[in-house]
């Protein structure tokens, strides 16, 4: 088939590279996300799916909106079988979901209808799930709403991050996304409506979303933290400075501290939760690198009182 791609991060590019070595597809065009600032320059750049279609010499669209008319005359004009997509990050109107003759297929990164949104891997981490997976669907107009032509499943490990998670799911995805073009092009794949229960949604985290709540449980605390990285970056208050919490591990052994109450010793860093504490691995101050929380808290010297947390100046005086 004659395929359009859609997609824009770095996570998007292993199902573009599958598409480029099918010897049954041919990707004539990319559509990605106008090139933006960087960096402390703020440099125009472009992005993983526009730099890696320019490395392959194929034709990239950069519509500020999906409905720009130039875009859809263009896309017209190319008459693609299908428009395989990947993390985008603009909604398509119908107009555009109307003219590839098999429509655009989505590579999702969940087992729909479960975390239907813009963020399902960092929603499933934070939530605990101990199985998630990647789906394939018809794009219509509703949220991820379509209905879906595969899937693939994949463990969450005890210790994964949503960047691990995502790594791993955009490669086995992009076997999926590769092996649905295959079966929408002989017609032996069709399309399943999606179950009307076990929905939930996965909207974007935002930085408050990443703050963390000492008083909750120290699983809460972990998932948080692991679902938060690499962004928005899981973070908490000291000295009324942000302090971004990099890797951290529950110790149930250690029940002697008060929600945000820290413990210093020799090599470590202990932090009180609502259940047990925590062990502060990696941290990063405000305005500086990362760091071991040893260093850390070698370097800033917490004092008796001193809490995770707690706005500025407050110090618990019991």
């Amino acid at each position: 088939m004659k395929l359009v791609f859609a997609g824009t991060p770095e996570v998007a590019v292993p199902a573009l590279d599958a598409l480029i070595a099918s010897d049954r597809h041919e990707v004539v065009a990319v559509v990605t996300r106008p090139d933006a600032p960087s960096g402390r320059g703020r440099r125009l750049v472009a992005s993983p799916v526009a730099q890696r279609a320019e490395e392959e010499g194929i034709e990239i669209l950069r519509p500020a909106r999906p409905r720009d008319e130039a875009f859809l005359a263009r896309l017209r004009e190319i008459a693609p079988d299908c428009c395989p997509v990947v993390a985008y990050g603009a909604l398509l109107p119908r107009v555009a979901l109307d003219i590839p003759a098999n429509g655009w297929v989505n590579l999702h990164f969940s087992l729909l209808p479960a975390w239907r949104g813009a963020a399902p891997v960092q929603h499933a981490v934070i939530a605990g799930d101990g199985t998630t997976g990647a789906a394939t669907f018809l794009i219509e107009e509703g949220l991820d709403s379509g209905p879906v032509y595969g899937v693939i499943t994949e463990d969450v490990r005890p210790t994964d991050t949503s960047g691990d998670l995502l790594t791993r799911l955009a490669f086995a995805g992009a076997g999926l996304l590769a092996a649905t073009m295959d079966g929408i092009e002989d017609g032996t794949l069709k399309a399943v409506r999606q179950p009307t229960e076990g929905i939930s949604l996965a909207p974007k985290l935002t930085v408050e979303d990443a703050r963390v709540d000492w008083a909750a449980p120290a699983l809460r605390v972990d998932r948080v933290v692991r679902g938060c990285t690499p962004a928005p970056g899981a973070w908490t208050v000291f000295r009324g400075e942000r302090l971004k919490l990099i890797q951290l591990r529950p110790t149930p052994d250690r029940t002697d501290l008060t929600p945000g109450e820290p413990a210093v010793g020799k090599n470590s860093v202990h932090v009180g939760t609502g259940s047990y504490a925590v062990e502060l691995l990696w941290v990063q101050p405000q305005g500086k690198k990362p760091m071991r929380a040893a260093d850390w808290a070698r370097g800033v010297r917490i004092a008796p009182g001193e809490r995770l947390g707690a706005a500025e100046g407050a110090a618990d005086v019991r």
